[in-house]
């Protein structure tokens, strides 16, 4: 059993708070424990492996309340004509402000009634802030006009890139490191210091591909000869962003788990400094945007804006109250993002063909993201990550109606994701996807699904790795191309356990309940 403890929390304060997270009459779970003195214990198997901590998720590393920043410039529509080009020299020139000790720069505002948006604004500049008058259709309302597919918003560089520093890296010497652990050791220090970024990378080797069975994907049926892609070594390395929070002796803390673990039978692990050139301190809030279409063509124009908001290279930014209509997607986060929070945003009545590649509303692929209070009526893949999504994400208390597929991990070994009180109308699931897509294989590992509800359920276990669904509701359904796969680890079927919330449990016990009330804060 592992245990974490919840610093100068009170046995009385504990009591009301944990009440609060949990159902009523709630069941609990062997597989983690909240107590009245505000410990969780973890149930471990026998390699050490547990549910790993999700709570450095979010803006500012979790338990942070999202920044009000200041106006320092305005903006109203105009009555004809295109803003683009207006609305982004405003929001360069308040990128050109100098920022002030805490890095803000201020907000640009907009004020009720629309902008018609020919091509794409960027927020450049960390400090920054795009903030309109609401995301209701009388607020203010960015209109995509035009029939180029196109992201209305970037928020940091889309193709920016990380660079090794050369020198740095130091092999990691334990034999396995489990995937909820967040101390192991290197074989030297030389050049780490406490509060150093550094990469986890965990090589993909042949051998465990091999173990996956991701050479030996099966062949799609009718499909043309390599189509289908086995998976190859070196191709699905991870690098997992995390920062250096103790050094004793060679033993390193990290400030969150690996999410994977580190197996010498399959290469290890190694560690090195790395640099990223990402603004900071970004947001964009209080907007409704909607993209023109052909009407009465919902589900075949797509000569459209296509992304509402993309965040690229950015930390500790955010999407907060914003609206989204008619794009396929809504907000999501690239490789680059770190540290973002999407909340109390909505995605209605996508428009493309539905198939894939579209209508992935809420779409977690950097690190540390989370998406709070967040829904999408109409989408295919509601609540999803891509291929090889480094965690932790959290998707958490969202909902999805008139979904047309499944929400969870889609492709390519996504690891570390907590899905925590989802409610999907149509499916929720994490699988060997197989030939899907042009190969797709493991969606995804170390994917938990806490107390959700969906109508229907699929869990399966890969080699090397776990899944877990914990208090979920609704019926459970094999895999749809490999029946055979073990199923995940299963506990509290067809009812709510406590806590409520495993993000908010876990928050708590690192941070204790004023770092719960930052992160539940209304808009």
């Amino acid at each position: 059993m592992v245990t974490s403890r919840i610093s100068g929390f009170g046995a009385r304060a504990a009591l009301v708070f944990l009440t609060a997270l949990s159902p009523l009459a709630a069941a609990t779970t062997a597989i983690v424990q909240a107590r009245a003195d505000g410990t969780l214990t973890y149930q471990a198997d026998a390699r050490g492996n547990t549910i790993p901590d999700f709570s450095r998720a979010g803006y500012g590393g979790g338990g942070v309340a999202l920044p009000r920043v200041p106006t320092v410039l305005t903006l109203a529509p105009q009555s004809a004509g295109d803003d683009t080009a207006r609305l982004q020299a405003a929001l360069d020139a308040v990128a050109a402000r100098p920022a002030d000790a805490n890095g803000w720069r201020g907000a640009l505002e907009l004020g009720r009634g629309e902008f018609r948006i020919g091509g794409s604004v960027a927020i450049r500049a960390g400090g920054v802030v795009l903030r309109g008058a609401g995301a209701e259709a009388s607020g203010t309302v960015l209109r995509a006009t035009g029939t180029k597919q196109r992201t209305l918003i970037e928020v940091g560089a889309v193709g920016a890139r990380r660079r090794e520093i050369a020198g740095t890296r130091r092999p990691v010497t334990d034999a396995y490191v489990p995937w909820s652990a967040s101390e192991f050791s290197v074989a030297s220090i030389a050049g780490l210091n406490v509060g150093d970024r550094i990469v986890v990378f965990r090589p993909s080797t042949a051998e465990w591909i091999h173990a996956l069975g991701m050479d030996r994907i099966r062949i799609r049926p009718g499909s043309k000869p390599g189509e289908t892609k086995q998976w190859t070594a070196g191709g699905f390395n991870l690098e997992l962003e995390r920062t250096i929070v103790a050094i004793d002796g060679r033993k390193l803390t990290l400030d969150a788990p690996v999410m994977n673990a580190l197996d010498a039978a399959y290469g290890g692990g190694a560690v090195y400094r790395y640099e990223f050139p990402r603004i900071s301190r970004c947001g964009v809030e209080g907007l409704r945007l909607v993209s023109d279409y052909a009407r009465g063509k919902e589900t075949s124009d797509e000569a459209h804006a296509w992304t509402g908001v993309m965040f690229g290279a950015v930390e500790n930014a955010w999407a907060r109250d914003v609206t989204v209509v008619h794009f396929s997607h809504a907000v999501h986060t690239n490789g680059g993002a770190l540290f973002t929070t999407i909340q109390d945003c909505t995605h209605l009545d996508p428009v493309s063909e539905i198939t894939g590649g579209r209508r992935y509303s809420y779409s977690l692929n950097g690190q540390y993201g989370l998406v709070l209070r967040s829904h999408a009526r109409g989408a295919r893949h509601t609540f999803v990550t891509g291929s090889r999504v480094c965690g932790p994400n959290v998707f958490l208390d969202g909902t999805a109606v008139q979904a047309h597929a499944d929400s969870g991990p889609h492709h390519r070994w996504a690891v570390g994701s907590l899905y925590d009180n989802i409610r999907d109308d149509n499916q929720l699931k994490v699988q060997d996807r197989q030939y899907a897509g042009s190969g797709h294989g493991w969606a995804g590992a170390q994917q938990v699904f806490w107390n959700c509800t969906s109508k229907t359920l699929v869990v399966q276990q890969p080699p090397t790795a776990q899944n877990y669904a914990i208090g979920c509701v609704g019926p459970w359904a094999p895999g749809d191309w490999n029946k055979a796969a073990a199923p995940g680890l299963i506990e509290g079927h067809g009812a709510a356990v406590a806590p409520r919330s495993l993000y908010l449990a876990q928050l708590a016990a690192r941070l204790g309940p004023a770092a719960v009330a930052n992160v539940m804060a209304a808009k």
